[in-house]
Formats: structure tokens, sequence, C-alpha cells
């Protein structure tokens, strides 16, 4: 570097804030604030919200939106664990040679069950991880005060540093980072009632899960094409469990009020938390299975700690 010159400002690091605010006037107002000064930076921007808040901000934005691309989150976060995947690959394509950009991600509205919550919860933890590396690259991840109970919240509270209201950016009271990286697949589910029966299933076949899932589906009234989805990532799933999970696995399977759910535990421990989150190299035999699982089903729940590991899928029925 020469006399009198500067160094290239470096770029800002990965920040990760939670939006909090009440109805549709305060989200249009701070969000589109976002985006305009966005814009005004020339940084590229990625809207995931669901459908009817992208046509509130257009309506909003009309011509001041040059560098944004809008996605129905409730298309491409049904499953929560096919976010990060969409941030990654929008983080990589815009953010080389030291370039910002920005991103709105909406992924809880009142309408998820409880299961839902619970991963959306995990996400936004295991954002920080995914992301950790991304220089120059905001999210806002607003939250419906008016419309969203405390449970609802948690993924607020827990997943980011800081919570902006009413203009203010504050620590958040709830964040920790005990819950990041590994320690968000810790934790255990909550037991279905009645208890299903359980069985174990080996290497030499896994008849008797293709068997509990059909019968299982025909009471919860699945169609033939949910059933195959299903019946496809348990076998990866249960797959993965004789590979690297002792060469056994339990198995149960039940339906309730909104899903069939097939659930897959073993000995083994995962120990890459962002498993099923990104997709699997060629040639890599680990993290495919739970990757399929992910894009095949409405919901993949995962709990791993160096007890074991559990799976469940969910197909809505």
């Amino acid at each position: 570097m020469t006399p009198g010159t500067q160094a290239p400002a470096r770029p800002r690091p990965f920040r990760h804030e939670a939006l909090l605010y009440a109805g549709d006037h305060e989200f249009v107002e701070s969000v589109g604030a976002f985006i305009l000064a966005g814009e005004a930076a020339g940084e590229p921007i990625m809207v995931m919200v669901e459908e009817r808040k992208i046509d509130l901000l257009r309506s909003i934005l009309r011509d001041h939106a040059q560098h944004v691309v809008f996605e129905d989150m409730l298309g491409v976060g049904r499953n929560p664990a096919r976010i990060i995947p969409a941030w990654t690959d929008f983080v990589a394509d815009n953010t080389a040679d030291g370039r910002s950009a920005r991103g709105i991600g909406e992924p809880v509205w009142p309408q998820r069950g409880p299961a839902e919550l619970a991963e959306c919860v995990q996400h936004e933890q295991l954002l920080n991880t995914a992301l950790a590396d991304a220089a120059g690259f905001t999210l806002l991840c607003p939250y419906d005060t008016a419309a969203l109970d405390e449970r609802a919240l948690d993924a607020a509270h827990t997943g980011h540093r800081t919570l902006l209201e009413g203009g203010m950016s504050l620590p958040s009271p709830g964040w920790s980072s005990d819950n990041h990286g590994e320690a968000a697949l810790a934790g255990t589910f909550s037991e279905p009632f009645p208890p299903p029966e359980a069985f174990t299933f080996e290497a030499d076949g896994l008849r008797e899960l293709r068997s509990a899932i059909a019968r299982e589906a025909q009471r919860a009234g699945l169609t033939a094409h949910d059933v195959e989805v299903v019946l496809l990532a348990a076998n990866e799933v249960a797959t993965n469990s004789v590979r690297h999970g002792g060469g056994r696995g339990r198995a149960r399977v039940w339906s309730d009020e909104a899903a069939l759910v097939c659930e897959v535990h073993d000995d083994g421990h995962i120990t890459d938390p962002l498993a099923g989150r990104h997709p699997p190299d060629v040639g890599d035999t680990s993290g495919r299975g739970l990757w399929l699982a992910n894009q095949l089903c409405d919901l993949v729940q995962v709990r791993s700690s160096s007890t074991g590991t559990t799976v469940r899928l969910h197909v809505n029925r």
C-alpha cells in the first residue's frame, strides 16, 4: 500500500436481528425502510415472507425494488430445514469480493403448529452457525407481536443476538451462545399419546417398518403419493441408522391431527449441526438421507446427543 492510500474497508460481520412489529402497518414501515436503505446502497436483497406481505411491500415500494428478489416463505419454508440452503445460495451469489447484501426472512406465522414452531426455534439458532462467515450480509427476521404468542416468539428471543423494536436495537434477553451449533440439536421430544408400538430393525431388512407405515398411512387417509414419500424418506433415514448408528435402530409410527409421523432412533451422534441442511457433496456417504428426507417431507425433526439420535418425519394429512 502506497503512502496516502487507505486499505479497502472490510465488510461488516454477519448480522442476524429480529424485528418485533405489530400488524401490517408496522411491518411495511419497518421492512420497507430496511429495503430502501439497501437499495440506496446498491445491495442485492432477498425477501422471504408470505405472498400477501410481498404484495403489500410491492405496492409501497413500486419502482424502488430493482435489487429485490421476492420468495414466498410459505412455499420455501414450509419445512424450516429448507430455508438455510436458500440463504446460503443467496449469500454465495451476492457477497463475493467484499460486497454487501441484505435479507428479510419471516419463518414464523400464526398457523404454525407446535412441532413446526420447535423447528423454527432450532432453525433460527442454526442460522448463526450456517452464516457465521457471511461477512457483509445482514438478515432481518420479522415477528408479529400482535399475532404470535410467547411460544412462537421464542425463535426471536433465542435465535437473535439483538431485537429491533420501535426503531431501537436492544440485546435479546433470550440470547445465549450455548444455544447454537451442535447444541441446537440437543433436547428431547414430547411423547405421543397413546404411546405407539416400537420395534427394532437391522441391516437385513426394513419390511416391518414399511408395513407399519402402510398401515398407519391407510388409517390417516394419506394419498398414494404421500405414502411413497414417507416410505422413501423413512428408508433413507433408517439406512443411515444401520450405517452410522451401530447397525440397528428403533422405529415407531403414528398419526396425530396434523400428520403421519415416523420416528427413527439409533445410538449414533450427529456432530454436524447442519446435517440435512446443505446438499451432500458428490460421493459423500453421510448426510444424504437427511437431505433427501428434508426435500420430501413437510417437516423433519432431529435431536442428537451423545446418548443417540432421533429423527421424526412428518407428512401432512
